[in-house]
């Protein structure tokens, strides 16, 4: 059997977004960090965030109208405590970010000073919103690579896959904690070793477990799978945020119309052109993402048509193209020019609101391994995540994370040697026609059953599915070589096996998870939280 190529390192971060590169500048002065990004280090869901980052700069907002804000959002089951501790650092988050470089939009006050351009987003009652025009996530994404790529502790390690935590436990050493990952290198097609003191996940959501999705194709819930596996306990799967409005249009799929346009006084139409938002809540347009996105669903499904129109062409040209320069291009590239005409749009998966269970630290279940971002559950979410709160988690809980893991690191001890990857007894496989069926299949089974309204048939018929998806994948996984599709459609039927469950869990109907077999809300909600049985 060929020796495999082995790394050895403090910390191993797994994901290269805003989480786990704000993780890796924060330890990279005392510590040997490698990051691993499974695609280009631009290729993830960060770069592509419109909106921007909500902090408490205003002097007529105040921390506790944020916190308030996300509870309301959050329909009544997020943790209060982690709601607190976020809003809190918002600020010092966002000075950071701007220390790194970031460039947030700016505009000159009434006496000719200059100040940070705060927007409003929905379900926010201020405007408290960083951003930089409609592409923050590209400005965040873009400043953080450039740091990253200076700093000589950094090992950035480009179109790797994880495959799967490796832990005393898997080894047969006593108690289960980790100690590095199998690494799929997608350039020599070999799986390789890293010995790690700390593993970070910051892996991203899990949306691509759905046919229609405004994610990058790297979204499929790798980090709450090999969580999982590992023995991580994991909560509140079922609440998958549905962005209401992604562009309705054949030659752009994916392209999410950001909330900031609805901040910004868009309204949303029946293909006949009247308003539909105010039938359905006071707030209307600005009313939290899961109640705008159940309206839309209600009303293209009443109506029996495709889409929905989002209009924002009663306000000034030149105000649109300067706050909206890049939906402006990208929507007049297939014909639509927004300063004149509406936006035909359609709901999409966008944000995975449960995942990992961790501390204010980051720290899971497992001594060393630690996750941050949007594959983690921390219980700010709760039920419906608030516009422009998920970069700041990256960045608030990136910071904590790495102050727990360099008081840690003195003491800690390096990984014993672990084996190689074992392949002498798998082929090259002629049957790759198996994965892209099971993965068409496992997508559009979650869109119809799993979607923005369930019934308690429709989840147990995924399940069914889902199981028998399994049995085939393993059987395929245990005798053919990896390949990316496949141990992403691996990591995809997990993490829908654990939305199903947790789907099935929940007797109501709150927030992101709407069943029509159960209507109302129950008065004590709890999470949905799923223990894995030790292998």
């Amino acid at each position: 059997m060929k020796a495999s190529v082995e790394y050895l390192c403090d910390v191993l971060i797994i994901g290269s977004g805003a989480a786990g590169l704000s993780l890796a500048l924060r330890l990279a002065d005392s510590a040997k960090v490698l990051v691993l990004s499974k695609g280009p280090i631009s290729e993830g869901a960060t770069f592509y965030a419109q909106g921007g980052i909500a902090a408490v700069f205003d002097e007529t907002d105040s921390i506790e109208s944020h916190v308030n804000d996300t509870l309301n959002a959050g329909a009544g089951l997020c943790d209060a405590r982690a709601v607190e501790f976020t809003a809190r650092h918002a600020r010092d988050s966002i000075q950071w970010l701007i220390g790194q470089g970031v460039p947030f939009d700016k505009e000159e006050g009434e006496e000719g000073e200059e100040h940070y351009h705060l927007t409003r987003e929905g379900g926010h009652s201020h405007r408290r919103i960083f951003h930089a025009a409609d592409a923050t996530g590209k400005a965040v994404q873009t400043t953080l690579v450039d740091q990253v790529r200076q700093h000589p502790n950094i090992q950035l390690m480009e179109r790797f896959n994880a495959v799967d935590l490796l832990t005393t436990r898997k080894l047969g050493l006593p108690g289960n904690k980790v100690l590095g990952a199998y690494v799929w290198n997608r350039n020599s097609e070999e799986v390789e070793v890293v010995r790690a003191r700390f593993v970070a996940l910051a892996t991203g959501g899990a949306s691509k477990v759905y046919q229609y999705t405004s994610n990058p194709d790297v979204s499929s819930g790798d980090g709450i799978a090999m969580a999982w596996r590992a023995g991580c306990r994991v909560a509140n799967l079922e609440f998958n945020q549905f962005h209401p409005t992604s562009l309705f249009h054949p030659d752009d799929r994916n392209f999410l119309l950001t909330e900031a346009l609805r901040g910004e006084g868009a309204y949303l139409r029946r293909p006949d052109g009247s308003r539909f938002m105010p039938d359905f809540d006071e707030r209307a347009e600005l009313a939290p993402r899961d109640i705008v996105a159940r309206a839309i669903d209600h009303e293209m499904k009443r109506l029996g048509v495709d889409c929905m129109y989002l209009d924002i062409s009663h306000k000034p040209s030149d105000f649109i193209i300067k706050h909206f320069p890049t939906i402006y291009e990208r929507c007049m590239a297939v014909g639509i020019d927004i300063t004149r005409e509406p936006m035909p749009v359609v709901p999409a998966a966008h944000y995975t609101c449960g995942g990992v269970m961790v501390d204010k630290h980051g720290q899971t279940d497992i001594p060393g391994l630690y996750a941050i971002g949007e594959v983690t559950y921390t219980g700010l979410h709760g039920a419906n995540r608030m516009a422009s709160n998920s970069l700041l988690e990256c960045v608030v809980y990136a910071r904590f994370a790495a102050e727990d893991i360099l008081a840690k690191l003195p003491a800690s001890e390096e990984p014993p040697a672990l084996p190689a990857w074992d392949e002498s007894q798998v082929d090259d496989s002629d049957e790759r026609v198996v994965i892209q069926h099971n993965w068409h299949e496992l997508r559009l089974m979650m869109w119809d059953y799993v979607g923005i309204v369930r019934t308690n048939k429709r989840l147990e018929r995924a399940k069914r599915r889902i199981e028998l998806l399994k049995q085939e994948v393993q059987e395929y996984y245990a005798n053919f070589r990896v390949s990316n599709n496949l141990l992403e459609l691996r990591n995809l039927l997990q993490v829908a096996e654990l939305i199903v469950e947790c789907a099935i869990r929940r007797k109501e109907s709150r927030g992101l998870h709407y069943n029509l077999d159960y209507p109302d809300q129950l008065p004590n909600p709890k999470p949905t939280i799923l223990t894995p049985k030790p292998e």
